[in-house]
């Protein structure tokens, strides 16, 4: 596919997003939160029963057209094949620059990756908490447990799971200040 073309598709996508909205039977909801830019992404999962395969996904957000974009056509190509978990767990992040167009993605990786690596914390969710409600914990406790790891990762730079929303809205906040400044 020529730039022009992927362009045009990219734009397509983030005008008339597939799979877009909450499942509101989802095993997992899992935020995702680029600071950098302020893109938002959360990602809904719903797993076959008694299965490592994905039944199907949703998502929301907001940002820039290469993020919203890149969940929509994840959402698109997951909700079509079905993957294992550890298809998904597996997949590159350059097989995803590739997609979007190396060109394209390169010089905005944090957007064009938000999704795959969203994706991949609500896949990793839902096998901890088959886990941990097998070992006798209780929602709650796993509620908990979610927190505490996300606070790990917010030194990455990309905050993924509980707390993401909150990272994303409060750099749009701080950017706002400097430009008023």
């Amino acid at each position: 596919m020529d730039r022009e073309t992927r362009i045009a598709w990219l734009v397509d996508h983030y005008h008339r997003p597939r799979h877009r909205g909450a499942l509101p039977d989802a095993d997992a909801r899992v935020p995702g939160g680029n600071p950098g830019c302020g893109d938002i992404i959360t990602m809904y999962l719903k797993a076959e029963p008694g299965a490592d395969r994905v039944a199907a996904v949703g998502f929301e957000g907001v940002g820039c057209t290469l993020s919203q974009a890149a969940a929509s056509i994840l959402a698109e190509r997951v909700n079509r094949d079905h993957p294992s978990f550890e298809e998904i767990l597996s997949l590159p992040p350059e097989q995803t620059i590739d997609l979007l167009g190396r060109d394209i993605a390169e010089a905005r990786p944090g957007c064009a990756l938000l999704a795959l690596g969203t994706l991949k914390a609500a896949v990793k969710t839902v096998e901890m908490n088959r886990k941990l409600r097998a070992a006798g914990h209780t929602d709650e406790q796993i509620r908990e447990l979610r927190q505490a790891i996300a606070e790990q990762g917010k030194a990455t730079g990309v905050v993924v799971g509980e707390g993401a929303e909150e990272a994303a809205l409060s750099n749009d906040r701080l950017t706002e200040r400097l430009e008023r400044s």
